[in-house]
């Protein structure tokens, strides 16, 4: 609905036309008003979408942590570079688990009881990450803390059930700029720690920041009554329906998994550079580094418009080209931290632009499922970033950053292929044009 269109509140006094001789509103006044106006058009309170933001950025970082941590854990634990790897996978494959399974129950149950109870389990696993004695602890606790670090993607469905149509993109984009921002200074924020206190205060410290949270997001947001009823096994027997049901919610999954995959590729090896015998970075060189690719998130609000604007498709491809042109410029340019830290801005802004496309897409097929519209969303592409993990570290170990560079652009240019044969597609409806 147009903000023109938009009913009188019953609340508010008529206006009166202003008398000769009164003091015209002073422009802070004026400012402010406008900005009140602005928030109201947007459905949703800015202290609340601002509390999402950071909400979605702090519970995903908890699977970021470990990536700039590799080379560190490697060393305490004795285990070798693909090894090492399989704590960012696991972590990853946990991410799935809870988006196939306690993601659904944000559609069944009420979301801020159910965002609690997660959370407080979240901090439970940080804890035994913080004080694991062994690496198969470290990946234990890992796998269970992304299981239910899903928090994020609870709450960008609810920011979407709130915002009104017209807005819905804008809206999605201001939440998932904060959990982009979280995904890429998680890394930063972890260098810095573990270097000043060590590794294990990275998870210590986290398990307290989601406990805080967890007592704000109870205080702060308001009930949201469950949009089905049916028994659980119905919940997750319906998410399946969905993906057959929605061609497009399968085909952007599938966009996102290559990119996700690509992107993972990069951030769990970027590491091994860094720290090797070429840059030799330390853990806050990594840290300062990771800040750079940062500035890729300041294009989230920037796709959640292009979306509003019905852009989805020329953008969509956009972004896989520039996802392969920055893994181009990442393997030629692997001498120069200035062409490597190029690559990691063009990735970031690429993946970033591909993901709220896709959710603006996805959110669109059935405004009573989106949480298990997300579910299957994100289930499928976590599934192609844990793989990208895993190959990311076993093409370094095989053949270096070369190897890496040709893998990442590789899996872009087949979401490409993928994209033409969409083209040729007919049979899909309008609302799941992607």
């Amino acid at each position: 609905m147009d903000e023109a269109a938009a009913p009188p509140d019953p609340c508010r006094a008529p206006a009166r036309p202003r008398e000769e001789g009164t003091v015209s509103p002073s422009p802070d006044l004026t400012t402010q008003r406008r900005t009140a106006t602005a928030s109201a058009s947007l459905g949703v309170p800015g202290r609340l979408v601002a509390l999402l933001a950071v909400a979605t950025g702090m519970t995903v970082a908890n699977l970021y942590y470990a990536q700039p941590l590799l080379s560190e854990l490697r060393d305490v634990f004795q285990v070798s570079e693909s090894t090492a790897g399989l704590l960012i996978t696991l972590t990853q494959i946990g991410y799935v688990i809870g988006m196939l399974f306690l993601v659904p129950l944000g559609d069944r149950l009420e979301k801020r009881t159910l965002v609690t109870v997660l959370l407080a389990v979240t901090t439970v696993a940080l804890l035994a990450a913080g004080l694991a004695t062994g690496f198969p602890m470290l990946l234990v606790a890992s796998l269970v803390s992304g299981a239910t670090s899903v928090v994020a993607q609870i709450l960008v469905p609810f920011a979407a059930s709130l915002a009104p149509d017209h807005a819905r993109g804008r809206i999605v984009g201001r939440v998932m700029s904060g959990l982009l921002t979280g995904i890429l200074l998680s890394r930063t924020l972890s260098s810095l720690v573990s270097d000043v206190a060590g590794w294990r205060v990275v998870y210590l410290g986290s398990a307290a920041l989601m406990a805080v949270l967890a007592v704000a997001l109870r205080v702060t947001l308001p009930q949201q009554a469950p949009t089905i009823s049916v028994p659980y096994h119905h919940v997750l027997r319906s998410t399946a329906a969905l993906v057959r049901t929605h061609p497009a919610l399968l085909r952007r999954g599938l966009y996102q998994a290559a990119m996700f995959g690509s992107f993972s590729a990069f951030w769990t090896t970027v590491s091994y550079l860094l720290t090797g015998p070429r840059f030799h970075y330390s853990a806050v060189g990594i840290g300062i580094f990771a800040l750079v690719g940062a500035a890729g998130a300041a294009i989230a609000p920037l796709a959640g418009r292009w979306a509003d604007r019905g852009l989805v498709r020329p953008v969509t491809v956009g972004s896989f080209a520039v996802a392969a042109a920055a893994f181009a410029i990442a393997g030629f340019g692997q001498h120069s931290i200035v062409f490597i830290a190029l690559a990691a801005v063009l990735v970031d802004m690429a993946v970033q632009t591909s993901l709220i496309l896709g959710q603006h897409t996805v959110y669109q097929l059935d405004p009573h499922a989106r949480a298990r519209l997300n579910s299957a969303f994100i289930a499928t592409f976590f599934l192609g970033g844990a793989l990208g993990s895993q190959l990311g570290s076993v093409a370094y170990h095989a053949g270096g950053w070369g190897a890496v560079s040709a893998l990442g652009a590789a899996l872009p240019l087949l979401a490409l292929l993928y994209w033409l044969t969409e083209r040729r597609t007919t049979a899909e409806s309008a609302p799941e044009t992607v």
